[in-house]
């Protein structure tokens, strides 16, 4: 039986450079910087924060000579789906419900978001 990965929490910063590296697919440090937002940050800081996620699981490398070209070894939807359970527990009690509400109130989603749920929804009961 397959040993499933632990997903750990990311950082904002290590968050931003899985971003792009999901988006890259494979990428050297200069090439994820290129992708970033000015301002950009330093080469060593994003060789850093890669660094940091190759010891956390998420990202390896494939050398090529003194070079390292990275690629994410955890997928945007497994870490959307972390992500998203810790912030539902976090924040709304494991509630969904809660967590609808939450954006009804605040106004995050409009009619035409509401409409589009409520037919996911009426479509997952009739599955």
């Amino acid at each position: 039986m397959k040993k499933k990965k632990e997903i750990r929490e990311l950082t904002k910063a290590e968050e931003e450079i899985m971003q792009k590296l999901w988006v890259l697919e494979k990428a050297f440090v200069k090439e994820i910087i290129e992708d970033l937002p000015e301002p950009k940050p330093a080469y060593n800081t994003v060789s850093t924060i890669i660094r940091i996620l190759e010891t956390k699981g998420f990202v390896a490398h494939e050398s090529f000579g003194k070079s390292h070209r990275y690629y994410p070894l955890i997928d945007k939807e497994e870490y959307k789906n972390f992500a998203t359970g810790k912030l539902i527990s976090s924040y709304f009690d494991n509630s969904a419900k809660k967590m609808f509400s939450f954006f009804l109130e605040k106004e995050k989603l409009d009619i035409k978001e509401v409409d589009k749920i409520l037919k996911m929804i009426d479509k997952a009961r009739k599955k």
